[in-house]
């Protein structure tokens, strides 16, 4: 097999199985209400405060009336509150309540195990060569959309 097709089976795979594992973790006895989607939109919510929904949207390269979609969602599911910018009434603030900080701190732990298994077992000079290679490839991707 070339390099060409190796590459191409090994990314598709690679996203495939990154979904199917995100999938599992995120979707625990405590959040079975919740789906992969959801976590992605409280991520770019993220923990540190009220955010406005252009600001998420622009993060998440949706429009905004996608993104009111998933926080209508969230708000009756309890993980996100919604509120009006006392400057500015026609400004919508969204941020994460205490069941959507837990949940967020969740996704997180997913994250940061994954990240271990990856690096576990490389050498030092191995691991700046998949950083190099992650950081080119993310690269290409952001320039190509």
């Amino acid at each position: 097999m070339n390099i060409n097709n190796t590459l191409n089976e090994v990314l598709v795979r690679l996203f495939r199985d990154i979904n199917t594992l995100e999938e599992r973790a995120v979707r625990t006895e405590e959040y079975q209400d919740m789906t992969s989607n959801d976590m992605h939109v409280m991520e770019a919510i993220g923990p540190e405060g009220a955010k406005n929904m252009t600001s998420v949207a622009r993060e998440l390269e949706v429009t905004t009336g996608t993104l009111t979609i998933s926080v209508n969602s969230l708000v009756k599911k309890g993980y996100v509150n919604r509120t009006r910018s006392e400057e500015d009434r026609r400004v919508v603030l969204i941020s994460l309540s205490e069941k959507g900080q837990k949940a967020y701190l969740h996704h997180r732990k997913f994250h940061e195990e994954m990240i271990e298994a990856v690096l576990k077992g490389l050498t030092e000079e191995e691991q700046g060569a998949l950083e190099n290679a992650l950081l080119k490839l993310t690269r290409f991707f952001r320039e190509v959309s």
